[in-house]
């Protein structure tokens, strides 16, 4: 997967538009998006869609976290329908995961957002060899600013200020120690091309395999960016191929530059996203 898109789960008119777009992942959400008021109705068309044509993007339900008296019922309206996963929230340690996975009683795959309180982050070490059915591991910036007390998360040019390039960077070794794919946050002004383009750059420079989005617009920026390039994988087709032709060596010669054995273990990796793709 590389895009997740978000969709509040009581708006009928926005799940309609999330289904019709490219994303890989359509998130029906329960948790901060739906007003109090309005969970009952969003459990309500959340198993309604669930049990709709499956045609399309794959389909998880975010649940609310496991302090909130939510969860419980969350898990009687939707698991029925038979999503594809869930999204948990404000998970602290891989042991919520575990707990989430035990009161869901199903081997459902789980993808925690795992760094929206000030706790979660000493805890991201803890995901690898849990029991449950870890997909991925994702990470939160907007719950996280508000418990701090933040006045912003990101500065006047649109980076993320220290704090929040911390979770981000514990989030990715927390994912690739526990041999999940990391997820990427959301990009809240949906609207600035040039500053969310920048930041798919950047986290797809730096390790991240997807993306949560807010809207549909951002789908098709991220499906793009996070696809392997032409140029990506004619390389990596190229160091597979020196390697294979210098036979027993660790290190290989391409146009005046040297690969190694990590360069060849990374191309292998790209090939086989760009594979899944359809790109390589």
């Amino acid at each position: 997967m590389r895009s997740l898109l978000f969709v509040p789960a009581d708006s009928e008119r926005k799940i309609e538009k999330a289904l019709a777009s490219s994303a890989d992942v359509v998130i029906l959400d329960l948790e901060d998006s739906v007003a109090p008021a309005n969970k009952p109705a969003a459990r309500a068309l959340a198993a309604e869609t669930l049990q709709g044509s499956r045609q399309g993007p794959q389909l998880y339900v975010r649940v609310n976290a496991l302090d909130t008296g939510l969860i419980s019922d969350d898990i009687a309206a939707v698991l029925p329908a038979g999503p594809d996963g869930i999204m948990q929230p404000k998970t602290e340690t891989g042991a919520c995961v575990e707990k989430l996975a035990a009161m869901a009683g199903t081997d459902m795959p789980v993808i925690p957002i795992a760094t929206e309180t000030a706790a979660a982050m000493f805890g991201l070490n803890t995901y690898g060899g849990i029991s449950a059915n870890l997909q991925g591991l994702a990470w939160g910036a907007e719950d996280l600013s508000n418990e701090l007390g933040a006045q912003a998360n990101r500065s006047n040019d649109g980076f993320l200020t220290a704090p929040y390039r911390l979770a981000r960077s514990l989030c990715l070794f927390g994912a690739r120690a526990a041999g999940v794919e990391p997820v990427d946050t959301v990009y809240v002004d949906f609207r600035n091309q040039e500053g969310f383009e920048r930041d798919c750059m950047a986290a797809v420079r730096d390790g991240f395999t997807c993306k949560m989005a807010i809207h549909p617009a951002q789908v098709e920026v991220i499906n793009r960016i996070f696809t392997p390039s032409a140029d990506q994988v004619a390389l990596a087709h190229s160091i597979i191929a020196a390697f294979t032709e210098a036979g027993n060596t660790g290190v290989v010669g391409i146009d005046g530059k040297m690969f190694d054995i990590p360069h060849l273990n990374r191309s292998r990796k790209l090939l086989a996203r760009a594979e899944a793709y359809g790109v390589a």
